[in-house]
């Protein structure tokens, strides 16, 4: 199936008009007249796009899991929030879990699984709830709202990503000795991509090399902000390594599952995100030094990496996105709320200087950043990940961004309390500006959605 065109409203389905070529120099006209793409476009240009596009309804067969995961973050996670982060303060070890913290996660995992409430991100899996992105989409929208929900349903990131490549692509024995842990909660995963010293935004630049010796791979290099390494619980990791420098540049690089207890392997600090150091998952920084792993370690196959990263990161990058609504849903009630029980010169906070225009942009926002993230999630179940890129670059691309500015403005609307640690505004922004540079920095996506449309024009 073609690749629709991501950028149509949602209200009409005709593809965008192809310039007037009375605009234009007669050798660009005649050009473009002998070239085959664009006359097939210019046939082309009054067809519907792929209507299936535009069902954008959760299916029935989701909303009772909707409802059960409401329930369950009602029943289940939110009663355990405040005692599991006050236990933070009476850890000997920051990089390590409090028992009682460890007893109230598995408790609420061990109550979701007894209500089938378990691995719902692998679409069309026996391993999972087999749910379509679509419906998943609604799903975490609701997990982004609360704190812990998504580890006691199993779809946290990064183990999500890390058990769909392993699932889509891993050999038998690799998923029986890592998948089927990560698939019942029993340990936590990595994935090793990013290195400092070169913009890793670029995977092409990944310098750290394994090298064949024998029936190991030998690794050598560094990475950091690994997130989820820092866990006393994250067993294994999926790395992002060089071993064919003489291929061609897309087939340079391979992924290999590198154990962390494996000899060589050295966290050398936890990097901080707007000074905090996320303990105990942490986004480390880590030195791989003459690390050996078996040959069978590597991921589909040497030079495989690009391909692999088709298979993770769409998945990976619409997850964020989705929880990513949920956290602006939450940061607008926080500010409604605030402005409409504060009052200042004389009136609520609410009906001060732009204020009702502040929450009436954040409502508009949000709604048009869900529609394009539901059409972004039916692209993948319609086209299949890698030709449904320009829909989830074009929606990593706009929501961080988005989100940010909607709990920015909810901060403001609480004064001094909204960057305390009184409400979860403070550490809800640092989570989404750093998601502007996970999975892809902003200008990585809109390079994907801008060359899309040069592209339509034989521009690029």
């Amino acid at each position: 199936m073609s690749l629709p065109l991501f950028t149509q409203s949602l209200h009409t389905a005709t593809k965008p008009a192809l310039p007037n070529a009375c605009c234009m120099p007669r050798s660009q006209v005649k050009q473009m007249s002998s070239n085959k793409q664009y006359q097939e476009r210019k046939m082309s240009e009054a067809t519907d796009l792929d209507s299936d596009l535009f069902e954008l309804a959760m299916s029935a067969k989701a909303q009772p899991l909707m409802d059960a995961v409401k329930k369950h973050i009602a029943e289940n996670v939110e009663p355990i929030i405040e005692e599991f982060h006050a236990l933070e303060e009476q850890k000997t070890d920051r990089w390590s879990w409090h028992p009682r913290q460890l007893e109230l996660l598995e408790g609420a995992k061990n109550k979701a699984k007894e209500s089938g409430l378990w691995n719902f991100f692998l679409p069309d899996s026996d391993t999972g709830e087999g749910l379509s992105n679509l419906d998943y989409a609604y799903i975490a929208t609701e997990l982004g709202k609360v704190p812990l929900a998504s580890e006691t349903l199993n779809c946290s990131a990064p183990d999500t990503g890390n058990m769909e490549v392993l699932e889509r692509v891993g050999t038998p024995e690799q998923k029986e000795k890592w998948l089927k842990p990560l698939l019942n909660g029993e340990i936590r995963s990595a994935y090793a991509m990013t290195e400092p010293g070169l913009p890793s935004s670029d995977a092409k630049n990944i310098s750290t090399q394994a090298v064949l010796d024998g029936d190991d791979w030998v690794i050598n290099g560094e990475k950091f902000y690994i997130s989820g390494a820092g866990d006393p619980r994250c067993k294994i990791m999926i790395t992002m390594v060089r071993t064919s420098p003489d291929a061609a540049p897309s087939k340079q690089q391979s992924q290999i599952l590198v154990p962390t207890d494996t000899p060589g392997v050295e966290i050398l600090e936890g990097m901080q995100v707007f000074g905090q150091d996320h303990a105990p998952r942490g986004h480390m920084h880590i030195r791989f030094t003459d690390v050996r792993v078996p040959k069978e370690n590597i991921l589909l196959g040497e030079g495989r990496g690009f391909e692999i990263s088709q298979v993770r990161l769409g998945p990976g990058r619409i997850h964020h996105c989705m929880r990513s609504i949920g956290k602006a849903e939450k940061a607008l009630e926080l500010m409604v709320k605030r402005a409409a029980t504060r009052t200042a010169f004389g009136k609520p906070i609410a009906k001060l200087g732009k204020n009702l225009e502040v929450i009436s942009r954040a409502r508009i926002e949000i709604n048009a950043m869900r529609l394009a993230v539901l059409q972004a999630a039916k692209a993948m179940d319609v086209l299949g990940n890698k030709e449904a890129r320009v829909y989830v670059s074009a929606v990593k691309a706009m929501v961080p961004e988005k989100v940010c500015l909607i709990i920015d403005q909810a901060i403001q609307m609480h004064g001094a309390a909204g960057i305390s640690q009184w409400t979860p505004l403070a550490s809800m922004y640092a989570d989404l500006r750093h998601l502007r540079f996970a999975d892809g920095p902003d200008e990585v996506h809109h390079m994907v959605v801008g060359r899309s449309e040069l592209q339509k024009y034989d521009l690029w």
